[in-house]
């Protein structure tokens, strides 16, 4: 079974390789995580992620996502399976400062008095030594951070009085001035608009550039094809991973929601002028942002279709209202 996930790295300071060879990113081997209560919360949950990719965690609230995370980052001991993350044990990867954590607002006390340039110099303590005292190296990363999401002209303000979208970019910051490689990110579009919501997908896209790991856990269905490379499906266990394109559909979202999911399917003359266009409009949602896809009445029904080019965007913009 560990071959199968693992290959034992070639020296010291040599991570693992996946089985393809590509350079492991997160690796998780029959996780499974029981409380002290005797509730499992996660079983035998098995995935991959290759470094250099965005992953959106994606299932119904108690499927398990938090648990997953909180194992991850070493919160929540494990009954048995394994995690590795750039190919090492969790504890090494933690220790050092691989992995940074972006919060959901809900987990964090905004009426504590805390600057924003102080929330983000957080980020660096792990690369402080014993009496945690900030260096230059420390106040340049937390300034290129700041500069780099936006923030640079609210680091004295105090964080409780920032916007939602603010917030999250704050936090993203302090990933950033950790220098974090393994960057677990919880509902990151939770309560922001949607330009905050694309300002943060581009920071995403450039950290992935630069050959870094995001796991994201989102509600938000339809931004996931947008710029997730990669899906993991969880309902107290993993039920699907690998590439978005062949692993978000509609099967595996119906395995992963059950009943929570809602779908409306539009065609014919409700969407077309044109009546030899057999295609119709799936709009699928769990109630928070929808996901639209063109799909045919014939043949090849469930599959997403790329609109035609005359069409590009304003029939998804339609159906989607």
């Amino acid at each position: 079974m560990r071959d199968r996930y693992f290959k034992p790295a070639g020296g010291a300071g040599t991570p693992a390789r996946t089985p393809d060879g590509t350079p492991d990113g997160i690796v998780a081997r029959d996780v499974t995580v029981t409380y002290r209560n005797g509730h499992t919360a996660l079983h035998d949950a098995s995935f991959q992620v290759p470094r250099g990719t965005i992953t959106a965690l994606v299932g119904v609230n108690g499927a398990g996502k938090s648990t997953l995370f909180k194992a991850i980052m070493g919160f929540a001991p494990m009954a048995r399976g394994d995690i590795r993350l750039l190919g090492l044990p969790i504890k090494q990867a933690l220790a050092a400062n691989l992995v940074a954590y972006v919060p959901q607002a809900e987990e964090v006390d905004w009426a504590f008095p805390v600057l924003v340039e102080d929330v983000v110099m957080m980020g660096r303590f792990g690369h402080m030594g014993f009496f945690r005292r900030a260096g230059r190296a420390d106040h340049e990363a937390v300034a290129a951070a700041l500069e780099r999401v936006g923030m640079s002209d609210f680091r004295d303000r105090q964080i409780g009085e920032l916007s939602g979208g603010q917030r999250k970019r704050v936090f993203l910051a302090r990933a950033m001035a950790q220098d974090g490689q393994v960057i677990l990110l919880d509902e990151p579009f939770t309560g922001v608009d949607v330009k905050t919501e694309e300002k943060i997908i581009t920071l995403l896209r450039e950290l992935k550039e630069e050959g870094r790991v995001m796991l994201v856990s989102t509600h938000n269905l339809g931004s996931v094809p947008e710029f997730c490379d990669r899906t993991v499906l969880v309902k107290g266990t993993v039920l699907a991973h690998g590439p978005t394109e062949t692993t978000f559909t509609h099967e595996n979202l119906e395995r992963a929601f059950g009943g929570v999911l809602r779908h409306f399917t539009l065609g014919g003359d409700d969407l077309h002028h044109d009546r030899e266009d057999t295609r119709e409009l799936r709009i699928i949602t769990d109630d928070e942002r929808p996901f639209v896809q063109y799909v045919e009445t014939e043949g090849t029904a469930g599959a997403p279709t790329a609109p035609r080019p005359e069409d590009d965007g304003k029939d998804a913009e339609d159906g989607s209202r």
